[in-house]
């Protein structure tokens, strides 16, 4: 019993020295997978900060929502994997986004010269009769056109205008099927006796338009350096326009087989 206990004793005080004397590195040698799984929680507890979750949520609730999948995919499914699909939703989000561009109608700022989209926060925004003003945004191609150009076809049939300006600040690029898209828009509303005017291409787009079809058809005459000067132009060709009609209309009343 007492060699027994001598070796008891010679291979477990060893062991209860070496705890006392450094207890991290005896844990981490026993359960590598427990100490591992310890700093792995250690480190990301504070990267967690309900705080600035209340904060993105204030600004932009879309990223509220990729920081939400991102840390529900790291709890269900690991790190590596959470970060994955935090990543795709994210892409998968851009790419909705990017092929739904939006459509607004401008309105000029009382007593400026700047034009704004109409909104009821601003009621006493000044749109010029006759004159359709369009804005959309982002890089124009194959895949968001179609959507751009419905919503620009459903405004321009709502109020019927002479005139059809599109802003082009907001467009860094056409692409050959969205240019093709809009040659074809303005055949259809040159034959509808409705004017189309392009204003404040950007470089690239300008270049493009140069060398186009559609840029032949317009000239210089139907493209200017920003909105405030293509607006002139069409109150004058809208007034012209209606002078026309007036025109017709009472020519038509004095001879009713004209």
């Amino acid at each position: 019993e007492a060699e027994v206990g001598g070796q008891i004793a010679a291979d477990f005080l060893p062991r209860v020295a070496g705890v006392l004397a450094d207890p991290h590195r005896h844990l981490a040698a026993e359960h590598p997978l427990a100490t591992l799984a310890a700093v792995v929680v250690a480190t990301t507890l504070a990267l967690i900060a309900p705080k600035e979750f209340r904060t993105i949520g204030m600004i932009r609730h879309v990223e509220l929502y990729w920081a939400l999948v991102a840390l529900a995919g790291v709890v269900l499914f690991g790190s590596l994997n959470g970060i994955l699909i935090a990543v795709v939703v994210s892409v998968l989000t851009l790419i909705y986004h990017a092929n739904r561009p939006p459509v607004y109608v401008l309105a000029r700022k009382a007593g400026s010269n700047v034009f704004r989209p109409v909104s009821p926060e601003h009621p006493s925004d000044e749109q010029v009769p006759g004159v359709l003003i369009l804005r959309t945004e982002g890089r124009m191609h194959f895949a968001n056109a179609q959507r751009a150009g419905d919503k620009m076809w459903h405004l321009i049939n709502t109020a019927k205008p002479s005139v059809v300006i599109l802003d082009c600040s907001a467009i860094p690029d056409i692409e050959y099927t969205a240019l093709r898209m809009l040659t074809d828009a303005e055949e259809k509303l040159s034959a509808s006796g409705v004017v189309l005017y392009l204003a404040a291409l950007n470089p690239e787009t300008l270049r493009l338009m140069e060398t186009a079809p559609l840029g032949k058809i317009l000239g210089r005459e139907r493209m200017f350096f920003n909105v405030e000067q293509a607006v002139a132009s069409g109150k004058m060709t809208s007034e012209d326009v209606e002078l026309l009609d007036r025109q017709i209309d009472a020519t038509r009343t004095r001879d009713p087989l004209t």
